[in-house]
């Protein structure tokens, strides 16, 4: 399962990317986009997420995964389609000469915090 593995990059990075003056923060929410030929699986993506959050900065944040379909253009006659099967030549003038313009993506889209809420009761006293 290399989904582990990608998770654990992705928890180094959004723990990376935190400023450090912001000391007393949590990690509410972390968005993805996850081309459809990335060979990654969603549903394995959370479970790994969720036991390799435990005890980080990262806890409890939620993991949201934008699937980005796969897009193709003929580089014959310029037409682009999103592409549903197995494809090897255009379908709109039969030309194999087709490029991929997106489904293999893995990115960090954004990282969502919130700092900690101080004790209103500490303050009054």
């Amino acid at each position: 399962m290399h989904e582990m593995g990608i998770v654990l990059e992705i928890i180094d990075i959004v723990v990376a990317s935190i400023p450090a003056h912001l000391k007393d923060v949590r990690v509410e929410r972390v968005n993805l986009e996850v081309g459809k030929l990335s060979a990654i699986v969603p549903e394995s993506l959370r479970f790994c997420f969720e036991i390799a959050t435990k005890d980080t900065r990262v806890e409890g944040a939620t993991l949201v995964i934008e699937e980005i379909p796969v897009q193709a253009r003929c580089n014959d006659c310029q037409t682009e389609w999103t592409i549903e099967g197995p494809v090897f030549s255009c379908k709109a003038c039969g030309s194999g000469k087709v490029e991929l313009l997106s489904g293999r993506e893995l990115d960090i889209k954004s990282i969502e915090i919130a700092e900690k809420e101080s004790n209103h009761a500490d303050h009054c006293a």
